[in-house]
């Protein structure tokens, strides 16, 4: 057993706690819901950038790329200053909601390089540069340009230009479970000897302020210098010691600063505070040039060694740290044996992957698998947030507004998260989303299947799930609605973590239960006239309608969505394949069988011939949302769009012989076939011939006529087919946009291939042409679905116009391909993804550096959005390594 494995099992069976440290610091806590106390809940104003080094956090820490304990206790990471900004760098810059033309937007350039599943081994690289840092300009510029215009990044400033930075690169190694060695690497690569300070920071998080009953310590926790470092001792965390050195030479003994974690009065509400040391002191010891902010006394709860060093071109400079628990020595002194414990990590970390990530990858496919595995685990955080205490304030606080306990979350009142949480982004994102978390969970489960696991049943659980049975969406609103891909998360977590034969059922029982409380939520909510047909809101594709689906239909409307309506089709699939998995072992799960079939086939009835053709459109050969204002005949919304795409991957394929290994469910289903035979026409069946082809039954909305004459226009070049992947608008509306009015009012769509031109939901996410991992993949895996059932009997051309015929499978392999091309360099070593910026394939310090964003430019491939969204667009990884499977595997079936 590789030893990162052997790591995994001990955590897991409570042996050793390998998972209590971690990356978990957030990129950004500032500009949070969570720190948000106004009373008109415009949190980007509540709490700015500008007051995060000088104000306490009540639910969290930030840092620069930083690490904690896993309930953020203890925390660690460096601060920066070159000599030149006006802000020490103690956390990532970047453009509030407001301030930026595309919303919110992190301003740095920084990358998550490795890391194992317990983070015994990480690595991450922040570059610093050495010109002062444009704060007033990446702001003011931004700010100034419409939404029309591209954004100003911080290259784009010249601020980088002939190597005037410094490569930070973080790497941290767990000798055990509490004894963690951290290195920072500083590189000039600048022409001429350039000074940094580097101040590699131990703090605790404020507990003790607010009166919390839940960590409360009986004793305010205590940094002190001893010896030649640092002691630091928490009630509940226990005793640590702190040690740090520099290989570089340095002039006298590393001088050690003190201060408290607590907010500076006097700067941010003009009045006096409870201690003269605050959370800025450091900034102010350094760029102010006040010596009397600094503890004397060398105590506090935030300390720092201060490291000022003068490094030539070209050259590094190492300082070396060592944090472990006081009784975790491991009979060693100081910084005993911190190379030996790096390169042994970093070893087992390469032996961990190499049975992870295929053997005949490319070089750029082997980055693409690890760098992704490494964002995607680096997005680990601490997320602590009660909506009890929030809304009403701490005991030792002053109360919130009133018109808090009417606002956003307020109807939440049950939540209490104080968990470590794979969020899209740190930064842009640093929350949790209900639908991204089913996406990450994807990549997750090859990885660390029991962290995929433990991630799914959490949002299930009772102190998550709403009472009435609802999934919480995002902090920024719990009561909006996300597309409910739980269950399938589920289900593909639960084949993808363990081999056949060893699958476990008990967490797949444990889900589906919660699933079935969630199911009849969307059931009673969504289905507003009892008819099948859905009309869940925006689900998640922000700005994909010509207004907001959630807020926005005319006066007196309801909406019939296409894919609020494919969802819960799709939901149902996945019902009925996880009771038929359980079924065998155990029997009532044939009873719940039988109620999803059913429900399944009046949910594709009512999307294929309610009113007639349901929401299909004869004339164009696609499906639409249709909007019913009071009697009148629904008006057909003709977007084409993912909304008309989504209803297939509504399918599924049940062989014969599961069928008939439950007689109760096969009777079930015969009798409800017979007492209504207009519904056979939903249900495909292929016929047993020989061991190779056994019966099938294929379930889809799509009929096959109709699914043939929407796969036209999806892989068609002038609609849907990109050569990076799946547009989510077609084409076609760059030159014909539509346009619907009513009441007076016009509203328009059209193909907007990038960044958004309009405000819906703040600007800060398109879904009007860009190419989107997470419902690309959904489409390719649907792909999968139908050969499986169709095999060579079902061809198509592709792409449609080309002449060119491939089956199904051939066509799905080609979607890997197109999508994975977004992250290889091309000739000139640059890869799409990074669109302009050729240094990424010009500069040897750049050119191994992979980005996931959030989503890519229909066109040209650039990613877009927010650029560390490694959740979903980690499902990369995943494409790779299929996609190897399939080209090397003679076994069609799709499990």
């Amino acid at each position: 057993m590789e030893i990162e494995k052997k790591r995994l099992a001990e955590d897991e069976a409570r042996e050793k706690n390998w998972r209590r440290w971690g990356p978990y610091l957030s990129e950004r806590q500032w500009g949070t819901v969570r720190e948000d106390y106004s009373a008109n809940g415009d949190s980007w104003s509540a709490f700015p950038h500008d007051h995060a080094r000088s104000r306490a956090y009540r639910w969290g820490e930030d840092g620069l790329q930083g690490w904690s304990d896993r309930q953020c206790r203890l925390c660690f990471a460096p601060a920066l200053w070159n000599g030149q900004d006006d802000i020490l760098k103690e956390r990532l810059f970047g453009l509030a909601g407001p301030e930026g033309n595309h919303g919110e937007d992190v301003k740095e350039c920084y990358y998550y390089l490795d890391s194992t599943p317990t983070h015994s081994y990480t690595k991450a690289l922040y570059k610093y540069p050495q010109a002062k840092f444009p704060y007033i300009q990446l702001r003011d510029e931004n700010k100034s340009r419409s939404r029309n215009e591209g954004e100003l990044e911080l290259a784009d400033t010249g601020i980088f230009n002939d190597g005037r930075y410094f490569d930070v690169v973080q790497e941290v190694a767990k000798r055990s479970p509490q004894d963690i060695l951290w290195r920072i690497t500083v590189t000039n690569h600048g022409p001429e000897a350039s000074e940094i300070h580097v101040l590699p920071q131990l703090w605790f998080r404020n507990t003790w302020k607010w009166g919390n009953e839940y960590e409360e310590p009986r004793h305010k926790p205590l940094i002190q210098r001893e010896k030649d470092g640092l002691i630091a001792d928490h009630d509940l965390l226990g005793t640590f010691r702190f040690f740090a050195e520099t290989s570089a030479e340095t002039k006298g003994p590393v001088p050690w600063l003190f201060t408290e974690n607590e907010t500076n009065y006097p700067r941010i509400f003009k009045t006096k505070g409870p201690s003269p040391y605050v959370k800025d002191a450091f900034h102010r010891y350094l760029i102010e040039g006040l010596e009397t902010v600094v503890n004397p006394s060398e105590k506090g709860t935030k300390a720092a060694a201060h490291f000022k060093l003068m490094i030539p071109p070209g050259e590094s400079v190492t300082i070396c740290c060592r944090l472990h628990e006081e009784g975790e020595d491991n009979g060693l002194a100081g910084l005993d044996q911190f190379e030996e414990t790096f390169a042994e990590r970093l070893a087992e970390a390469n032996d961990f992957y190499q049975a992870i990530i295929p053997d005949n990858l490319s070089h750029a496919e082997e980055l693409i698998c690890r760098q992704g595995y490494a964002g995607l685990l680096w997005t680990k955080q601490f997320f602590y947030y009660v909506i009890k205490d929030w809304l009403e304030g701490d005991r030792d606080g002053p109360p919130p507004p009133r018109e808090r306990l009417k606002g956003r979350n307020s109807d939440w009142q049950h939540f209490f998260a104080r968990d470590i949480l794979s969020m899209p982004d740190k930064w842009e994102y640093p929350w949790f989303a209900a639908w991204d978390t089913a996406f990450h969970m994807i990549p997750f489960a090859a990885v660390d299947p029991s962290f995929a696991k433990h991630q799914l049943l959490l949002l299930l659980r009772e102190w998550y799930m709403h009472p009435n049975g609802q999934l919480p969406a995002y902090e920024w609103n719990f009561s909006d609605v996300n597309p409910p891909v739980h269950a399938w998360a589920v289900w593909r977590v639960y084949k993808i973590a363990d081999a056949k034969g060893h699958r476990d059922l008990d967490f797949l029982e444990r889900c589906f239960q919660k699933l079935l409380v969630n199911f009849t939520w969307w059931v009673n909510r969504k289905d507003v006239e009892g008819r099948h047909v859905f009309g869940g809101g925006f689900l998640g594709l922000d700005n994909i309608g010509v207004f907001d689906r959630s807020h926005c239909l005319p006066s007196g409307s309801i909406l019939h969505q296409a894919d609020g309506t494919a969802w819960m089709g799709s939901y149902c699939l996945t019902m009925l394949s996880i009771a038929l998995e359980l079924a065998p072992t155990r029997p009532p799960y044939e009873d719940i069988a039988s109620k999803f079939l059913e429900h399944f086939i009046s949910i594709t009835d009512a999307m294929n011939s309610l009113g007639g053709n349901g929401l299909w459109d004869e004339e164009d050969g696609f499906y639409y949302d249709n909007l019913i204002v009071g009697q009148d005949k629904p008006i057909p919304l003709k977007i084409r769009s993912l909304v008309g795409l989504l209803p297939m991957i509504a399918v599924t394929v049940i062989k014969q012989k599961t069928i008939d290994s439950l007689p109760g469910f096969r009777k079930r289903m015969d009798w409800f076939l017979a007492n209504r035979p207009e519904l056979l026409k939903y249900i495909n069946v292929r016929k047993a011939v020989g061991q190779k082809n056994p019966g099938r039954v294929l379930l889809a909305i799509p009929p096959e006529d109709r699914f043939i004459k929407t796969l036209s226009r999806l892989l068609d070049p002038n609609e849907f087919l990109s050569d990076y992947g799946i547009r989510s608008l077609s084409k076609a509306h760059g030159d014909k946009p539509f346009v619907f009015s009513h009441d007076g009012q016009s509203n328009t769509v059209s193909y907007v291939p990038g960044e958004s031109d309009t405000a819906m939901f703040g600007g800060n996410s398109n879904w009007r042409g860009p190419i989107w991992f997470p419902t690309n993949f959904l489409i390719i895996e649907a792909l999968e679905r139908y050969h499986y059932y169709y095999g060579d009997t079902l061809k198509v051309e592709y792409p449609t116009g080309s002449g060119n015929i491939a089956n199904l499978r051939e066509v799905a392999i080609d979607l890997c391909d197109r999508l994975i091309s977004l992250f290889v360099p091309d000739e000139n070593g640059n890869r799409p993804c990074f669109g302009e910026a050729h240094r990424y394939g010009e500069v040897d310090h750049w050119k191994d550096l992979v980005l996931f964003h959030e989503y890519f430019h229909g066109e040209t491939g650039e990613g877009l959005g927010a650029s560390h969204q490694t959740g979903w667009t980690a499902l990369v990884v995943r494409l790779v390594r299929e996609r190897r499977e399939k080209l090397t595997s003679e076994n069609n079936e799709w499990d």
